[in-house]
């Protein structure tokens, strides 16, 4: 599968080789944008999400799924959601980007400890992880689509950090479940529903008890989390944020 995986990957990154799997007739929609045929998209997905089982810590494969997965219904779904809203429509029109220097981490290192700006840049140093690492969208043909999917993949942190989540393998597992109740997405239905696959006898059991029900009941509560504009929640306290926003943190992990 590796070995099949990278050949389809050769493929789809020369949008104009003519052969079976790609789209040599059609033009980047947009700067790093890979036009792919409904054939060469079949095969991505498939491909993408064994290796993203195989190999969950593969963020490339994920955001590939992501891309590939997300047309033509459920991008266009979350995206009309985002026009149907106020503050949606204020980060459509915008466009933010989330990194390290867009966000200005020491001056969040400055702010008071219950504050969402201090929490989440916290959270980020003592994970270990980074604004900056994100994959830029590349399979998908809308324009304005493409930028809801890195909007989605960005903000993802920002869940992580509201609701106390490490980034070990429960509480990505627990994140993904929100993320697909809360928007809907495949790539978010895959990891949630086959990532339990990966914890052993007594992690699971505590999982489905405690995380699963905490993740369906603020997923389906919650204000659509793709219409947060967290930008402009970081100096509020963690506590109105989430009371705003409609969710609790989640369950303690041990």
């Amino acid at each position: 599968m590796s070995i099949y995986f990278k050949r389809l990957n050769i493929a789809v990154t020369r949008p104009y080789s003519r052969s079976l799997f790609t789209s040599a007739e059609r033009k980047p929609n947009y700067p790093g944008h890979v036009p792919l045929s409904p054939l060469q998209r079949i095969f991505l997905v498939a491909g993408s999400a064994i290796m993203g089982l195989k190999a969950p810590w593969r963020g490339d494969m994920i955001s590939i799924l992501g891309d590939s997965s997300g047309q033509p219904f459920f991008l266009r779904r979350l995206l009309n959601q985002m026009l149907a809203d106020e503050t949606g429509r204020h980060i459509l029109m915008e466009k933010p980007r989330i990194s390290s220097k867009s966000l200005n981490l020491p001056f969040l290192r400055t702010l008071p400890l219950n504050t969402l700006g201090r929490i989440y840049v916290d959270w980020i140093d003592r994970e270990h992880v980074s604004p900056d690492t994100r994959s830029p969208t590349r399979y998908v043909d809308d324009p304005e689509e493409a930028y809801v999917m890195q909007r989605y993949r960005e903000c993802h942190d920002f869940y992580h950090a509201l609701c106390h989540m490490p980034t070990n393998i429960e509480g990505e597992l627990a994140i993904k479940w929100l993320e697909f109740v809360n928007m809907g997405l495949p790539v978010g239905a895959l990891s949630a529903l086959f990532g339990p696959l990966r914890l052993n006898y007594s992690q699971a059991a505590a999982f489905r008890k405690n995380y699963i029900p905490w993740a369906v009941r603020n997923g389906l509560v919650a204000k659509t989390l793709i219409n947060v504009y967290w930008e402009k929640e970081l100096t509020q306290d963690i506590n109105e944020v989430r009371k705003k926003i409609g969710i609790e943190a989640a369950p303690a992990l041990h």
